[in-house]
């Protein structure tokens, strides 16, 4: 399960979480705002693209080394994670 626990209220998890699990929930944020920019789309329809392909997994899974990559960079590689769902 994913840290937002399927995308609920996330203010009501802020005051609870470590430093780490911020730092995901504001990059995970972040990759969706710059997605939905991108794509031109509402964040409400990129959060849906993210929970179908599983992508706020991925994006926790592997903040490590993507949070330090550039926008452009992340949302390649976002396309990438998703393209290779949608053919399996």
């Amino acid at each position: 399960m994913n840290l937002f626990g399927g995308m609920c209220e996330i203010s009501v998890y802020l005051p609870r979480m470590n430093k780490r699990n911020l730092d995901i929930a504001y990059f995970i944020s972040f990759c969706i705002e710059q997605y939905k920019v991108a794509k031109q789309i509402s964040g409400t329809e990129a959060a849906k693209i993210f929970r179908r392909y599983g992508v706020l997994d991925y994006l926790e899974e592997h903040f490590e080394p993507l949070h330090s990559q550039s926008r452009q960079w992340i949302i390649e590689d976002i396309d990438e994670f998703i393209n290779l769902r949608k053919e399996n």
